[in-house]
């Protein structure tokens, strides 16, 4: 085996995705029970600790708490990365994603003592899947099939630039999308926070562009899944094509059910238990949809390296033999 690929360390990697996952939907319940201000003081909850977990207390400090643990993990992930031989790309990686983990952290705080200003809501909900990119990334690039190419992703970013893979270049269109979608849909959930002729413009203008980025979105992700079905001969791609396929219809009746909760005017004054895991659904299921897209660029940008090494073939029609 390639002495880049350390089984422990790619196994801890998954652990601090898995970690990360489950931080994004703390945070979202959050959110989704209007529990931001539960906790009126940062760093410490009701100055201590370890406040009574009763209440919104339950969500935002249980949401400190994953926080801080996935922090935890991130630096032991940077330490583990520099105690064994790893590509230099792979360790500056982890530690843009130690300083991404930080900055959420400052930022959480921010939002808090500033009671939930909406550009700092905004920016902390959208760097927030961008760290879980980040950890799935270096998740994905210590496993064995990357152990052996010290510049997969140098020689991927070459071949997009220069036009000459369609099949990565559509990978990527997606993925940005995707994200570019998340930003949307947490400018909607944040923005409720404000008041004002100027909040209500905001928030429309903000619910509208999301309506129109998923119907463009899911035009992309069906054109995207139709070319990789026909193109692409790797089963393991494929796979993921045939789940984002599946989380993108469970997304758009999440979506259409988010937006219900959101006219509903009950769900103003309290939270329905509905709404709320409805909501908590919605992002949970565009946060997957965003990072199964991501695997598929990674995957994409391996073969790419692969394919000019010389370690596999040409990438041919589905159905066609190799």
């Amino acid at each position: 085996m390639d002495s880049q690929y350390h089984k422990g360390l790619h196994y801890f990697a998954l652990v601090t995705a898995g970690a990360t996952f489950l931080l994004l939907i703390a945070g979202a319940l959050v959110t989704s029970n209007d529990a931001g201000l539960s906790v009126p003081d940062w760093p410490l909850s009701h100055g201590q600790w370890m406040p009574e977990m009763v209440g919104g207390v339950f969500y935002e400090h249980g949401h400190r708490m994953v926080a801080t643990t996935v922090g935890l993990l991130t630096i032991v992930l940077n330490i583990w990365l520099w105690k064994v031989p790893s590509y230099p790309w792979v360790r500056a990686l982890g530690l843009v994603a130690l300083g991404a983990v930080i900055t959420q952290g400052v930022l959480g705080g921010v939002t808090v003592l500033f009671f939930l200003p909406t550009p700092i809501s905004v920016l902390h909900a959208s760097l927030a899947p961008l760290f879980f990119c980040m950890v799935v990334t270096l998740a994905v690039v210590t496993s064995p099939d990357w152990a052996h190419l010290s510049r997969s992703f140098r020689d991927g970013w070459r071949k997009v630039l220069k036009g000459a893979d369609w099949d990565l270049k559509l990978a990527i269109l997606t993925t940005m999308a995707l994200y570019f979608q998340h930003v949307l849909g947490a400018t909607v959930r944040h923005s409720g926070t404000v008041n004002g002729t100027k909040a209500a413009v905001l928030v429309t203008s903000a619910l509208i562009a999301h309506l129109v980025g998923a119907f463009a979105v899911t035009g992309l992700i069906l054109f995207v899944a139709r070319v990789f079905i026909k193109r692409i001969h790797d089963r393991s791609i494929l796979r993921l094509v045939y789940l984002q396929l599946s989380l993108l219809c469970a997304q758009l009746l999440l979506g259409w059910g988010a937006y219900l909760v959101r006219i509903d005017p009950a769900t103003q004054v309290q939270p329905s238990v509905s709404g709320v895991w409805i909501t908590t659904s919605h992002l949970t299921v565009g946060v997957l949809l965003l990072v199964t897209s991501l695997v598929v660029t990674l995957k994409l940008m391996n073969n790419v390296a692969l394919r000019d090494r010389g370690l596999v073939p040409e990438p041919t029609l589905a159905g066609q033999t190799v």
